[in-house]
Parts: structure tokens; sequence; C-alpha cells
């Protein structure tokens, strides 16, 4: 490990973001990487993305998790404790990137510190939303955004290419990340014209490298997954992008987005006065993180980490700055001491906004322990089931059981777009002949895979999260069970295992007749 002086070692400030690494390694893995980890197993498997596979995410997650769902069928260790070994290879990579393109004869004692400790706090601080395409796209920017801060202020960064090309696969998990990059080369772009050097801007292959491969990126899904196109992206705008969807202030009164703002909104003052890059490209990042949580109307937890991961990052460069401006770090051990309580408040903030260790801590209260130990026993290795809303927890727990979902989705969520309102007439359920297009498919598809191929086990959860109309719940088992077919595969099912809203059934041999 790097040292800063001769007998003064920056393990201290490192500390708080490697603490972090038992947390993520420990059970559960967060549910949605778990989920998008299946569909990429599933793919490798032979079934095809976007149509037996069918989900709103755009290919490149899938892509990339191919990755350890190879490794994991390779070596036997299964795909999480792959997904979770390459996450942490990620990391420590991005960490070197990091060092490789910073100026750190430029920067203070105590900021230089902080910097090396910085990406451990940005990549494993994530805790239980590690692996998430938005704790992913924090990670992967650190680098371009440090090296931004120096193109800021007309300097040419060691490896701001490699940084950039790393930085455009992370923009490239979402649209509404590209909102980072847009508010970044912007400020590069007028900083310089400020100084007179627009050409010499114009000339910096940094942006044009970045619209190539999103342009590439674009370009290949009507070729590599034109199924994407035709077939998700209508149901996507005509049921998904509702479900959930909050106002821009029912977001901002949220306590963990709010707080966040309100930490933002401070610093962003503390930025306007002073001319220093770095502050002021962290001020962009994290500006372009609450515009793609308002654009987003979900205000999920992932979400919000990135606001989080910006602002803590900002707050914490802005205050070993303010310490070396009254050179406080004089000395190596001093300055190392300042970096570490630094990262400890960093590392605390992300304890007590997150998720993690609580998560890890309650493992075995939780929903998906239990689905995890029924579905072993009675499913193991084969095939299941599951209608629910909700992907947690029947993500991870299908991981867990190593069990392969037979849902062309990972939940039920076209069902929930289908009856967001309530249906006309008295049927609870619409008819065969009343059904939209997308309802026929969803429906028949599900009773053809079910009785064609039954499955080992079924998981059914008691809450469908669709309106209750005239006083009767949408049971997501009398839905199905409407068809005959569906019934009487059915009827070889008993229940096995009840916990907390979710039942779970097992495929039993009919007894032959007397």
């Amino acid at each position: 490990m790097r040292l800063i002086g001769p007998s003064c070692c920056v393990w201290p400030a490192l500390l708080p973001g490697l603490l972090f690494v038992p947390m993520i390694l420990a059970p559960p893995v967060n549910h949605d990487v778990a989920a998008v980890l299946s569909f990429s197993e599933r793919w490798l498997a032979g079934e095809r993305l976007y149509v037996d596979l069918v989900d709103v995410n755009p290919p490149l997650i899938y892509v990339l998790n191919l990755l350890p769902a190879a490794l994991g069928r390779v070596s036997g260790l299964g795909g999480v404790v792959a997904l979770q070994a390459c996450l942490i290879v990620l990391c420590f990579m991005l960490w070197r990137l990091t060092l490789s393109v910073r100026d750190r004869a430029g920067e203070g004692p105590v900021e230089r510190v902080l910097l090396d400790a910085l990406p451990g706090l940005v990549g494993f601080g994530a805790g239980y939303d590690f692996g998430q395409r938005d704790a992913l796209m924090v990670m992967l920017a650190l680098p371009y955004v440090l090296a931004a801060a120096q193109r800021l202020d007309g300097r040419v960064p060691r490896r701001a290419l490699l940084a950039a090309t790393v930085a455009a696969v992370g923009f490239a998990l979402k649209p509404h990340f590209l909102a980072v990059p847009a508010l970044v080369e912007g400020a590069v772009l007028v900083g310089g014209l400020y100084r007179r050097q627009g050409s010499a801007v114009l000339r910096d292959k940094v942006p044009w490298v970045m619209a190539v491969l999103w342009c590439g990126y674009l370009a290949s899904l009507p070729v590599v997954f034109p199924e994407y196109l035709v077939n998700v992206v209508p149901l996507a705008l005509a049921y998904y992008l509702d479900i959930g969807s909050q106002t821009t202030w029912d977001l901002l009164a949220q306590p963990r987005l709010g707080t966040a703002v309100i930490l933002f909104m401070p610093l962003v003052v503390l930025v306007l006065l002073q001319t220093a890059a770095l502050p002021r490209v962290l001020a962009l990042a994290g500006l372009a993180a609450i515009g793609a949580v308002l654009a987003q109307h979900k205000g999920w937890s992932y979400h919000i980490l990135p606001i989080e991961l910006f602002d803590c990052t900002l707050a914490s460069v802005l205050a070993a700055r303010w310490l070396d401006r009254l050179h406080v770090g004089a000395t190596p051990a001093v300055a190392v001491g300042c970096a570490a309580w630094l990262a400890s408040l960093f590392g605390l903030y992300l304890v007590a906004q997150g998720e993690a260790p609580w998560n890890q801590l309650g493992w075995r209260r939780a929903d998906a322990y239990a689905l995890t130990n029924i579905l072993r026993q009675e499913a193991g290795g084969g095939r299941v089931l599951a209608l629910s809303p909700g992907i947690a927890p029947v993500f991870p727990a299908l991981n867990y059981a190593n069990v392969r979902m037979t849902l062309r989705a990972m939940n039920i969520w076209l069902l929930e777009g289908l009856y967001r309102d309530c249906p006309a007439g008295n049927s609870r359920y619409r008819d065969f002949g009343d059904m939209s297009g997308a309802e026929v498919s969803f429906y028949v598809g599900v009773i053809a895979d079910f009785t064609n191929a039954p499955p080992d086990a079924v998981v059914i959860d008691n809450f469908s999260a669709i309106p209750v109309c005239d006083g009767i719940s949408f049971n997501l088992l009398d839905y199905f069970n409407r068809d005959p077919s569906f019934a009487a595969t059915w009827a070889s099912y008993v229940e096995v295992g009840r916990h907390g809203r979710f039942a779970v059934f097992a495929r039993r041999p009919r007894s032959p007749p007397r």
C-alpha cells in the first residue's frame, strides 16, 4: 500500500471503506441484482432475451452479467458468489485507475489521503445495493469525474480515455445517467471557452469517445436485440412507467431523498464561493443524480444512492481542502488521521441512511431466508413458478435455493399495469374476449408454460399490489385457475410451506385409483 510518509500508512483512512466488504459478501445479495443475474443465467442456458425473458431493463446489464453467470456455472461456485467476486475485482481495478488518473502532487496532504481512500467508500459503501446499476454507475464514473476536474482546469490527465471508456459503460446502463456526462462535459466546454481554448476543448477525445460508444450501443439494439424494441418497449411505455410512480413533491418529501437533497444545497453554496474544479464537477454530478431520481418517479433506495455518494464525496473533499488550507495535515500522521475521520463520517452516513448491515444481521429472520429453506427442500435444483408483484423476497431466495424461475418476467409487473384500473362490468377479472393483446399474451403464456412443463414448486404471494374493486381483492391463483388446463394441472399441487404472505406449493404425483 502506498505510503504517505516514511512511517505512516494510509490503512486507517482505507478501513471505513473496507469495513463494508463483509457486509456486501454476507447474505442477502440485493434482490434486483439477484433477479438480473438469474435472467442472465437463463439467457446463458438457452432462453431468449426479450422473448422468453421479458424485462424493461435495456440489454447492457444482462450482457455484463453473462460473465459471472458463466463463471458460476464453470466453477461450480454458483452465480451469486461469482458475481460478488467479479464486483470485488472490479472495485479494486477501479481503485487502481482512480489512483492513476489523479495529479497527486497537486493535492493537499489531507485531500490526497482522502482521495486514496475514496474508491473504497464509493465502491463498497453501497451496502445492500452493491451491484445495482445505480451503484455501478457511480463506481465506474469516479475515475472519469476526477479526470474531468483536471480537464476543467485545462490540464490533460493521465489515462483520461480509459477512464472515459469505463464511465461510458456505466452511464449507458440507464438513459437517466447520461445527465452526468452532459453537465460535466458542458462545464468543461464552457471552461475552455472562458480560457479561450475552445478549439483545444473541441479536439479533446474524451466526449467523442463516449459519444461513439453510446451511439454504437444504441445502433446495436435493432440489430442484436430487435425484440427489446418490438416486444418490450411498447409494454413498458403502456404499463410499466406508471407503476409506483410519484409526484416530484412526493419524492422530495421522502425522508431519505429529502435528507440527501437538503445536504446537497449548502454544499452547492460552498462550491459557488470558490473556483476549485473538483468540487464543481462533483456538484454537477450530484445535480445530475437528483435529476435522474426525479425523472424515474420511483424514489427507490438505489435510485437515491448516487445522490448520497456524490453528496458525501463532495462534503468530504470540501472538508479536506479546508483542513489543508489551515495546514492541519502538516505531518503525515495527522493527515492520515484527518482523512480517516472524514472517511468514517462518510461511512457512518451510508450506514445511517442505507440498509447495511441491518439486512445482513436480520437475514435469518427474513422472508427470503424462510423461502430459501422451503424451496431448497421442495425444489432444490429444479424449477419454480413465482407469482408476486415484488422482486424481493422471491429473489434472492430462488438464487440461494439454486432453482430456476419459469415465469417469463421477474414479477407480475405487466399484470399490475393491466389492472391498475378496475375492469368494466361486475367481473373482477376480464373474460378472455375482453382482454387486450398484452393481457392475452401474458395470460396464455403463463398457462402454457405451466401446463406444458409443470414446475417443481409454485410460490404464491397473497398480496397482488392491484387495487381492490367493489370490495374484492385480486387473487393471483384465482386469476389463472379460471382456465381448465391450468386448474387440472394445479390439482396435483399441495401446500408445503407458508411464511408471511407467501405460500409454497409442491407438485405431488397423483395416487393411482384403487
